[in-house]
C-alpha cells in the first residue's frame, strides 16, 4: 500500500491573478480586494482586520514582498498548524461572500528567495503559460 505523499508547503490562493505575479492571489490579498471593493460589511472587514493584525504580529513580513518582487508566499506544513488554525476565520469570510479559493500543496514551488519558520517566498517568473486543448484520452470521446 502507498504511503500518503509528504508536502512541504501548502498555500491558499484563489482563480484571480495578480498582475505583477501572474500567479494566482493568495488568501489575504483576496480578502483585502473585497474590502477594498466594498462587498464585505463593516462588521466582517473588522474581522479581517483583527485576523491580518494578528499575523502581522506573529508572521514576518518577508522583504522580497515588501519591495513587491514576483514572488509567493508559501506556509510550511510542518509548522502550519497554528497558521491554519488562525486563518479559518478568513476562509469562513471568503465562503461568506461566495468567493472560490483553493488549499494548494507542493514540494515544488518554484526558487526559494526567503524563508522562516512559518513560511517560504518563492520566485515566480511572471510568466503564464496558455497550453492548447490537448487531445481526449477517452475511448468514449474519439477525435
Amino acid at each position: 500500500m502507498m504511503s500518503e505523499p509528504k508536502y512541504k508547503y501548502v498555500r491558499i490562493q484563489g482563480k484571480e491573478l495578480a498582475k505583477n505575479t501572474m500567479y494566482a492571489k493568495g488568501v489575504f490579498s483576496m480578502c483585502w480586494q473585497l474590502i477594498q471593493n466594498d462587498v464585505m460589511d463593516a462588521e466582517d472587514a473588522d474581522l479581517f482586520r483583527e485576523i491580518d493584525s494578528w499575523f502581522a504580529e506573529h508572521l514576518p513580513y518577508p522583504e522580497p514582498c515588501k519591495r513587491r518582487e514576483t514572488v509567493v508566499c508559501w506556509f510550511k506544513t510542518e509548522n502550519s498548524e497554528e497558521m491554519l488554525k488562525m486563518i479559518r476565520p478568513a476562509l469562513w469570510l471568503l465562503e461568506r461572500y461566495d468567493h472560490p479559493y483553493f488549499l494548494v500543496y507542493t514540494n515544488s514551488p518554484g526558487e526559494i528567495v526567503y524563508e522562516d519558520h512559518y513560511q517560504i517566498a518563492a520566485k515566480t517568473d511572471g510568466f503564464l503559460q496558455i497550453d492548447e486543448l490537448q487531445p481526449s484520452w477517452s475511448p468514449e470521446n474519439p477525435e
